[in-house]
């Protein structure tokens, strides 16, 4: 027999039990059970061994010290937002008044005055698909600095049924905020397609996903407290009882969600039929002037209490949402000026993506007012962007990569015949890199860059008149750049001081008409920068 004694086996972990577990009941039940990944017991172990050190309380001062104001909310929202004034205000209102209250509270809670109650400002907002509900709420949670969770009604279910469970949007506030309860209680939860929650009478048995979800949302959107750990959730479980095992009491587990705002959204379609019915309703008899039929933001804002309990809303529920607004459905006009004008533009996505092949893409007016009327024929909002543009860029963005050209121009010649405008394309780049003259070209650019910090980016009309001039006269690319852009180093130090751009794009007029074209960038950036109010000051 051998002397070795064999090394007894290492102790299961409880995160390998619980894995082991998940992995079973996962395979038994199909799926159907929530697991969440709060704080692994190793982590924990790894505490215990340690010293605890004294945390340090975080700093948010920037939500527990609110001091914006509506004006400035909306100012912010302007950036990335367009229309919606009434959405803006409205929200800027909510928010402010919601933090604000919330600010007091704390203020009186540690001075130990008297605790005033308020009424808690949730917001409905109804509108259309794509007009920039989400976008508004987000953006704000970003401003303020808190945590943000966003949702569709139509994954939740009442508690005990297969489904999500309401209390979860809490848990995914506290996940946000990086485990940091105080900051989570003082977050923004945002349920979009509430108008499904609405029952109808014609509904047998019992409605978990419509009416069950509205009586579990009662609690959240006023106050109450919810566990960090689910009860439906089996590691959560697992944790607490190995938790008990070794006698350790554990750290604040509830969540209160008094400080919580939530804003909720809908299309509500045929809501405007109940409300339109309504205001029939009142103006029957022999007095009743004949009048046009209202458009639906008009009846939209007509809206009162009863119209959405008619719609299939319980009246608590629906009291809960004291704040209400309309969002308008955008026009061609209106998706053409967020392409042009809003600091979230697709087109600068557009651009980014084209960039990091090397390829610059510029987008001109026509291209986008054409897009615009596509994306306005898909009544899909902002989203109708996406699916206008893909269809006339699949392709440019599968070849262009490969081709090697340094620019695309979008017009409207390129949205109206895409294949055209792409087998253009294909005959600019061969021409671009038949002739090893075009390196030259982009050789004297890279040169110019590390001597003067400027860079310059020669079009492709641009390379092909340099080209043209170069077998004319009989002169070598260098020399000819040389000759032609002598000047230019001076010149464009001018317009960078003046406007603060490092990067100039020359096309075949620099080429054709150097020192005009330098004159004429040295003087625009004169002018911009004494018509500047602020530079002039």
């Amino acid at each position: 027999m051998s002397d070795i004694t064999p090394e007894p086996p290492k102790p299961t972990t409880p995160e390998e039990i619980s894995r082991k577990l998940e992995d079973f009941i996962k395979t038994s039940l199909g799926g159907q059970v929530l697991f969440t990944r709060l704080d692994s017991p190793s982590h924990r172990e790894q505490a215990e061994a340690e010293p605890p050190e004294p945390e340090a309380e975080p700093d948010h001062n920037a939500v527990f010290d609110f001091r914006l104001k509506p004006a400035e909310i909306k100012a912010y929202l302007d950036r990335f937002v367009i229309r919606q004034d009434e959405a803006k205000k409205v929200l800027a209102t909510a928010v402010c008044d919601h933090y604000n209250h919330a600010r007091m509270l704390r203020e009186m809670r540690r001075s130990g005055g008297k605790i005033v109650e308020f009424s808690k400002q949730n917001v409905l907002i109804i509108g259309p698909t794509g007009v920039g509900k989400t976008y508004l709420v987000k953006h704000i949670a970003d401003l303020i600095g808190v945590p943000f969770v966003k949702a569709d009604a139509t994954k939740f279910s009442e508690t005990g049924y297969v489904g999500g469970d309401v209390d979860d949007l809490v848990r995914d506030l506290v996940a946000k905020a990086g485990g940091d309860v105080e900051l989570a209680e003082h977050g923004i939860i945002y349920l979009d397609e509430v108008d499904k929650l609405a029952t109808h009478g014609d509904r047998l048995g019992r409605d978990v996903s419509g009416r069950g979800v509205q009586t579990a949302m009662l609690k959240l959107m006023e106050e109450t407290e919810v566990p960090l750990m689910a009860p439906n959730d089996i590691r959560s479980q697992m944790q607490l009882m190995f938790d008990s095992r070794r006698g350790q009491r554990p750290a604040k587990e509830v969540v209160n969600t008094r400080n919580i705002l939530f804003i909720v959204s809908g299309a509500f379609s045929g809501i405007d039929k109940i409300i339109e019915k309504r205001a029939a309703r009142g103006s029957i008899g022999f007095g009743a002037a004949l009048s046009e039929k209202p458009a639906t933001e008009t009846l939209l804002r007509q809206s009162r209490t009863q119209d959405f309990i008619d719609f299939g809303f319980e009246a608590e529920f629906i009291g809960r949402l004291p704040v209400r607004v309309v969002c308008d459905a955008l026009t061609a006009e209106d998706l053409f000026q967020i392409m042009k004008s809003s600091e979230g533009s697709l087109i600068r996505q557009f651009e980014r993506e084209f960039s990091a092949y090397g390829v610059r893409a510029g987008f001109e007016d026509d291209a986008l007012r054409l897009i615009a009327g596509r994306a306005a024929e898909e009544k899909t909002g902002a989203r109708g962007l996406v699916t206008a543009w893909e269809q006339v860029l699949r392709d440019f963005k599968f070849e262009l990569p490969s081709l090697g050209l340094p620019e695309l121009r979008v017009d409207g010649a390129l949205v109206n015949d895409p294949p055209t405008a792409l087998a253009a394309c294909r005959e600019q780049a061969q021409l671009f890199h038949a002739d090893v003259r075009s390196a030259e070209v982009q050789a004297f650019a890279d040169a110019f860059k590390r001597a003067h910090g400027l860079e310059l980016n020669f079009t492709v009309d641009a390379v092909h008149a340099l080209i043209g001039r170069v077998e004319r006269e009989g002169s070598s690319v260098e020399a000819l750049c040389a000759r032609l852009f002598k000047d230019y180093p001076f010149g464009l130090q001018l317009v960078a001081r003046n406007s603060g751009n490092t990067s100039f794009v020359l096309d075949r007029n620099a080429v054709e008409d150097a020192d005009h074209h330098l004159s004429e960038l040295v003087a625009r950036s004169y002018r911009e920068a004494h018509s500047d109010p602020l530079t002039s000051a």
